[in-house]
């Protein structure tokens, strides 16, 4: 694998504690690279040390990587995935153990409940594998249930599992004789570093990570917990088509896809009311869908920052809680500069006071 001083520093950068996607995007767009971006970090966060990841660290997770077999690859590299780039707030870097090229199929990403019934994972894996055959590769994040079923369905026509730690670690750990098949016939993906384990937070990220990649995402069985809802919701924020199944109304386990449906998700059954679903869907489309690289990411208002040259953080921190609310909304209400708003929330996100979410929402962090 050939990766140049540049990569390892956006590798450094992406790994940097508070430097999630958006504002790693942010930053590049800034500085015009991550090296300076890097040097930048000391003056645009003075409340704290940022910690940045060292050179030798970054290579060490490198050179652990392809001892695996994988590879990395980055935001605008040819193979990272146009779908994916798409989406605003798409990772910076994606650590991959098998085969690249699924990256760039069509895609349709199959989720759904953990506990799911044997109807419903039968169903899954017909689906799945009648997708593989259309030559779809089909998506999903390695869970139990449905996520299992829909990777068996199309493991021999290629599937990719989207993990929520490090992309060698395995979860769950019944799972570890398929995640071996997909590192051999499929592809394992991961934004997190090697040897991180799944924590709660970085489901949601995995997941739209799922719903990144594909053109629709379909919902088998989901009651109104699922995380799977999380991923519709997060396909439809990011334009993608959201498709469910539906199932007996005073089966628990349907109430989430019968929800999605009566608040307008498509209704499929099998492979080809998907296979239309996504086509109609894509046709709609076509014009994005041929200038995804443009969509990636942020708006051109967005991409200028000035740092504040006075002192606004007083004036925008009352308006912020831990509710999420749009940045436009702020700079309205409070009469100031597009770019001075956006310099300052970069600062606070770096030191720890927002978070940054997807559809350029921020909240306070505490």
């Amino acid at each position: 694998m050939n990766i140049g001083a540049e990569q390892i520093d956006q590798l450094r950068l992406y790994r940097t504690e508070s430097v999630g996607p958006i504002t790693f995007h942010r930053l590049m767009q800034k500085y015009g690279s991550a090296s300076e971006a890097i040097a930048a970090l000391p003056h645009i966060v003075k409340t704290k040390q940022v910690s940045v990841a060292s050179r030798a660290d970054a290579e060490r997770e490198i050179d652990a990587l392809e001892k695996l077999g994988g590879q990395m690859i980055f935001a605008g590299d040819d193979h990272y995935p146009l779908s994916l780039s798409a989406i605003e707030d798409a990772p910076a870097v994606l650590s991959v153990i098998g085969n690249l090229d699924l990256l760039q199929k069509q895609s349709v990403a199959i989720v759904g409940s953990r506990n799911a019934s044997l109807n419903a994972r039968k169903l899954a894996s017909k689906m799945a594998r009648d997708l593989g055959e259309a030559d779809f590769a089909v998506i999903s994040g390695l869970a139990r249930g449905i996520d299992t079923a829909a990777h068996e369905g199309s493991l021999p026509t290629g599937t990719v599992a989207v993990v929520a730690g490090g992309v060698d670690i395995i979860y769950p750990k019944e799972n570890t004789d398929l995640y071996k098949k997909i590192c051999e016939n499929g592809a394992v993906i991961s934004e997190c570093a090697l040897g991180m384990q799944p924590l709660a937070q970085h489901f949601p990220k995995r997941n739209r990570i799922v719903s990144g990649l594909s053109e629709g995402t379909v919902v088998v069985e989901a009651n109104f917990r699922s995380g799977s809802l999380i991923t519709a919701r997060m396909a439809a924020e990011q334009g993608r088509d959201v498709m469910a199944v539906p199932g007996f109304p005073s089966d628990p386990r349907s109430e989430g896809t019968n929800a999605l449906i009566r608040d307008g998700a498509t209704m499929v059954r099998h492979a080809a009311d998907v296979i239309e679903a996504v086509q109609s869907f894509l046709k709609e489309h076509v014009q994005r869908q041929t200038s995804l690289q443009g969509l990636a990411g942020l708006s051109d208002s967005a991409e200028i920052i000035e740092f504040p040259s006075a002192n606004i953080r007083d004036v925008i921190l009352p308006e912020l809680s831990t509710t999420p609310v749009g940045v436009d909304e702020i700079i309205r209400t409070c009469h100031l500069k597009s770019a001075e708003v956006q310099g300052l929330l970069l600062e606070m996100e770096l030191d720890g006071t927002i978070f940054r979410l997807p559809g350029n929402r921020i909240c306070l962090a505490k």
